[in-house]
């Protein structure tokens, strides 16, 4: 009896996750307490690799929960204190709203968002210019918008257009039952057709992937970590657009022409072309589609456009808080489409929430991190080059972990110890700002390697979508695998180049402004 209920409890301990993975989180909650008897620094840095693992085994597990453990045990052994822990959230709570609120904003305006992509595929019938207009129009939502729901977007265009032509291949009509995943149903005659097909949105997918850390490394809002990073060097958000361009700008041109590139010579398993049956089908489907538009659903798309227009407005003059922008694009796009019951409400917050938790885990860890001291070595280290070396090794130190871990996480540690030399008179103000765009660029551009360091890039990659287009683990790495390489060398070469001087031309034009000191917030926190 003893011995079942104990098999009953393992089963039910991180749910269908593999045994393996199970006894490996018990065994790092059994040796915590011991390590921080024995060594509390070596303690620390054994939680933040277990972290760090619990993010990398992100499709075995979701990180909230074995995270999460390792997090209250931190708490409970004395690595940190729960007053520490909710400093660190309070210091981020624009952060934490901005994933609470515009992500759920967003998500109102789905209806603007798929129009646009839709008509994108549907209209142009050239394959690299598609291409481009999918990376730029990811580049320019993500650069305002969360990068979650502008792939969300993505996917639901692309799962939308597999099920129409799946179906017409299965020989079904538009109004039938149909499972998508069985290949069984489909006549051999358009078997060719449909492999076409997958290719050719896997294609999309990944450009628009791609597109979204373009963009999302321009602005403050871009990704969550961007947003702390403003925090922390008192930047609104003109200040960081022109401040990030020194090294976004040349950034985004070298994936432009990367895009361009794999496209003409069908490498890394680019270049598919969209059959022309099968455009035919999605044009007659989307010409069905405008014709069923209403008066009403018109009105709707139109109103979510002015939305959207204020949105980049509110953002761009810093009106507010970006949480409570996304708030009022809540309140403004619901209430102009008359969604006034509670649970329609309720699905929308669905998507953000489970990160939002997780991101409170991460300021635990971070808490841990500072009570410890213990990237004060590495930051010291790092510290001990001069100029353009010491921006070029932030930038590498941040871009290895990043493809590894989550860069939410990398960028905060990174941001908060700069943060702390500068308060303790390591470091100007002015090299602090520079770092602070090191940290910026090299969290973001070199975590396009893998699935683990973009949360756009593991959200695709545990779509329902990937396994019916076969976009494995292993695919995505390899059609990332180009852009990583540019990406990454044409960030470090124009950190180490051009960072400085460009950033002094900013200065001279008026764009940027010297800053005295730190935020209060940083002062306060360390």
């Amino acid at each position: 009896m003893q011995q079942s209920v104990v098999n009953a409890t393992f089963k039910n301990f991180l749910g269908n996750a593999p045994k393996w993975y199970k006894y490996t989180i018990i065994a790092f909650l059994v040796i915590n307490p011991i390590l921080f008897e024995i060594n509390a620094y070596l303690a620390g840095w054994v939680l933040v690799l277990e972290f760090i693992f619990t993010l990398a085994m992100a499709l075995k597990c979701y990180p909230l929960q074995p995270g999460g453990l390792l997090a209250i045990e931190a708490l409970l052994i004395g690595m940190t204190s729960a007053a520490q822990v909710e400093h660190e959230i309070a210091q981020n709570l624009d952060v934490i709203l901005l994933l609470i609120f515009m992500v759920a904003g967003i998500y109102f305006m789905k209806d603007l968002l798929l129009y646009i992509f839709t008509k994108l595929v549907v209209t142009v019938r050239n394959k690299t210019i598609l291409s481009l207009a999918f990376t730029c129009a990811a580049a320019f939502l993500s650069a305002f918008l969360d990068a979650l729901t502008v792939m969300a977007v993505v996917i639901a265009v692309a799962m939308g257009f597999y099920s129409i032509y799946h179906k017409v291949a299965s020989g079904k009509d538009s109004s039938s039952e149909h499972d998508i995943n069985d290949d069984n149903q489909v006549h051999d005659i358009n078997r060719k057709d449909l492999e076409d097909f997958r290719a050719f949105l896997r294609n999309l997918l990944m450009h628009a992937s791609i597109g979204t850390a373009l963009g999302g490394v321009c602005t403050m809002v871009g990704e969550p970590q961007n947003l702390i990073i403003a925090e922390r060097a008192s930047w609104l958000f003109g200040e960081f657009f022109f401040r990030m361009l020194p090294i976004t700008l040349p950034v985004f041109i070298a994936g432009l022409a990367t895009t361009f590139l794999l496209e003409k010579t069908k490498t890394f398993g680019y270049g598919a072309k969209l059959p022309d049956s099968i455009h035919a089908i999605l044009k007659n489907e989307a010409q069905t589609l405008d014709k069923k538009r209403t008066k009403r659903d018109k009105v709707n798309l139109a109103i979510q456009s002015l939305i959207a227009i204020w949105l980049i407005i509110g953002l761009a003059l810093h009106l507010a808080t970006v949480g409570l922008i996304g708030l009022s694009v809540i309140i403004l796009a619901t209430a102009s489409a008359g969604i006034i019951e509670e649970h329609q409400l309720g699905k929308a917050f669905e998507e953000a929430l489970p990160f939002t938790a997780l991101l409170c885990v991460f300021f635990a860890i971070v808490a841990v991190i500072i009570d410890q001291h213990l990237f004060t070595p590495v930051i010291t280290w790092v510290l001990t080059f001069e100029g353009q070396l010491q921006l070029v090794m932030f930038f590498i130190a941040n871009g290895l972990l990043s493809m590894v871990s989550d860069n939410v996480f990398v960028g905060t540690v990174y941001i908060n110890e700069v943060a702390a030399a500068l308060q303790a008179g390591q470091i100007t103000r002015d090299q602090f700002d520079l770092l602070a765009v090191a940290i910026n660029t090299g969290t973001n551009l070199p975590s396009v390697a893998t699935p683990n360091g973009q949360a756009a890039f593991l959200f695709l990659l545990t779509s329902t979508l990937a396994p019916v287009l076969r976009l494995s683990y292993g695919r995505m790495v390899y059609m990332a695998l180009p852009y990583t390489i540019v990406l990454t060398i044409v960030g470090l070469t124009f950190t180490y180049v051009g960072l400085n001087d460009m950033t002094e031309l900013l200065y001279q034009w008026g764009l940027i402004q010297h800053h005295s000191g730190l935020a209060p917030t940083v002062v306060n926190g360390h």
